[in-house]
């Protein structure tokens, strides 16, 4: 406990000592993330920049160099060595191993295949993968890794562009996952909540109330999600994203030419030999399989994790609502979602040994190639970390917040958090991370800022409600802008999609719905305007501007 405290201390010293040059990292990483669309260089440039920041000192520049060169290494390696990191990239190759797996025993084809006969358009190849997120809801990862590689082929036979797959996955991973009663992130949503009210003097807080409290408050979430369907539904596109679709439906290049995907295309290590009759079965069941170990695990390995007080309400009332959501909040998805990988593939490759449709050596040969496949995912996620880790080390949050705070008028506190987080995370590429940041700032001074205003009561609690709702949105926002963000990372890989043409594409669309939430959500909620009423008039003004403004790319 002491550890956190000291390098807290550290971060609020440097964020002081350097001021904006705290900022230099995530610039220089997004500039060269834009301007080189390589993420890799830039992520690279930005962690280098940021250690030479750190270990700048009266000696000879030379010694900075090396000293910066030897603290990257260290941030590398120390990324890799979290546990909840290490579990991340595990999950990653594993479950990209099994994708092979089920892909050489054409499963996925059987799925396209069936799919494609209903899905006879692009409106229907786009709301099946949008509904195919919510299935999903439990962890924004997986997510990403899932719903990618199943629908990819359907999007491609009907000229779906790589783009538009990518930001249909991203927004539908952590914005469901962020709202969802039962999943990976609401056990640390409910902690932040509940310490923050700790601060007000009110430990015995119901957090898990006034976390369903905020449900309609999610306006960014919320109003993505309705934005997707009706971008699909009216195929009508804006900005980057219709050049790409225009360029998908009429040349039937679903990926853009003069990039490279992070997920390489099928080639005969995962084509299905001649003469396999492809099953639907192939993949439905590793799938389900897969699903099935991670919920299950969940429950397991959260119980496992909870202190004494909590697991004896859980033995006395296993199975009820209350016991599930504490231990899938308790539940370390990393390791959880990598063992039911682990379990999943081994299932596909049994089914596959009894089929026949490989020996045991092809199997291992075919899921080492879908672990290869997506190494440099795992550089790309490795480095993200590394950045992540530069900027708390430097104070990069601490001093955003410090000029931000200071600055913002209180009557628009609920816009101004919203837009700090969307800031905070959009430069960090984490929205945890910005959550643990803004939480114990935004809920006592959202206290006292109600208070001043002469809210008690209900009331009050309905204006600290509020900005809760900005903390957890904001974060998401940022997130979903940020070519750093490991959600996008994963997302561009599960649609096979360059990462940077995911970013340029996604980053209109996120930026309107972003201003939508502030406008029709949360400037008129911090008046009092319900959001009942808020979030229809969100619906219609999107609708609106895509139909008067988006333009067809069938025609």
């Amino acid at each position: 406990m002491l550890l956190p405290l000291i390098l807290m201390a550290d971060a609020k010293e440097n964020a002081l000592t350097y001021g904006a040059w705290t900022l230099l990292p995530p610039l220089v990483t997004i500039i060269l993330a834009f301007t080189t669309r390589n993420v890799i260089f830039s992520l690279f440039m930005g962690i280098l920049s940021g250690t030479f920041l750190a270990n700048i000192s009266g000696e000879n520049i030379f010694f900075a160099f090396i000293n910066a060169f030897v603290d990257m290494s260290s941030k590398m390696v120390g990324s890799l060595a979290d546990s909840w990191n290490a579990g991340i990239i595990l999950q990653v190759l594993t479950i990209g191993g099994m994708i092979a797996i089920i892909t050489k025993m054409g499963g996925p084809r059987a799925i396209a295949q069936k799919l494609a006969a209903r899905a006879k358009s692009p409106v229907s190849a786009q709301i099946y993968t949008w509904i195919m997120g919510f299935f999903i809801f439990f962890d924004d990862y997986a997510n990403s890794l899932i719903v990618g590689p199943i629908m990819r082929p359907v999007t491609d036979k009907l000229k779906v562009s790589r783009e538009k797959l990518a930001f249909i996955i991203d927004s539908t991973a952590a914005p469901i996952a962020g709202l969802a009663l039962i999943s990976t992130w609401v056990g640390y949503e409910l902690s932040l909540i509940k310490d923050a009210y700790t601060l007000l003097g009110q430990p015995d807080i119901n957090a898990f109330g006034v976390f369903v409290e905020t449900l309609p408050y999610r306006f960014y979430n919320i109003l993505m999600l309705g934005f997707v369907f009706y971008s699909a539904y009216s195929l009508r596109e804006f900005g980057p994203m219709h050049k790409a679709a225009t360029r998908a439906y009429k040349t039937g290049q679903v990926s853009n030419p003069d990039s490279k995907n992070l997920l390489t295309e099928e080639n005969a290590m995962m084509l299905p030999k001649e003469g396999i009759k492809y099953s639907m079965a192939n993949a439905i069941i590793p799938i389900f399989t897969l699903i099935i170990a991670a919920v299950i695990g969940f429950y397991m390995n959260g119980k496992a994790a909870l202190d004494e007080e909590l697991l004896l309400a859980v033995n006395s009332d296993p199975y009820s609502f209350a016991s599930i959501r504490d231990c899938f909040g308790a539940a370390d998805a990393s390791v959880v979602i990598f063992q039911a990988a682990l379990f999943a593939s081994l299932v596909a490759i049994g089914m596959g040994l009894k089929q026949k449709v490989f020996t045991l050596q092809e199997a291992i040969e075919t899921w080492v190639f879908g672990v290869k496949s997506l190494v440099i995912t795992a550089v790309i996620l490795i480095l993200a970390w590394s950045i992540s880790a530069v900027m708390k080390e430097l104070g990069t949050a601490i001093y955003i917040v410090s000029i931000l705070a200071e600055t913002t008028p209180q009557v628009i506190l609920p816009s101004a958090i919203f837009i700090l987080g969307s800031i905070i995370s959009f430069s960090t590429g984490t929205s945890y991370g910005t959550m643990g940041i803004l939480m114990p700032l935004a809920i006592p001074l959202a206290s006292a800022v109600g208070i001043h205003t002469g809210l008690e009561g209900d009331d009050l609690h309905s204006y600290i409600v509020l900005n809760i709702g900005a903390v957890l949105t904001g974060a998401i926002f940022g997130d979903h802008c940020s070519p750093i963000s490991d959600t996008s990372i994963l997302s561009s890989m599960g649609a096979s999609c360059d990462h940077m043409d995911h970013v340029s594409t996604q980053l209109y669309y996120a930026i309107f719905v972003g201003i939508i939430a502030i406008v029709f959500g949360y400037i008129p909620a911090s008046f009092g305007v319900s959001a009942y009423i808020l979030l229809p008039l969100g619906m219609l003004a999107i609708a609106l501007f895509i139909r008067f403004y988006g333009k067809p790319y069938t025609n």
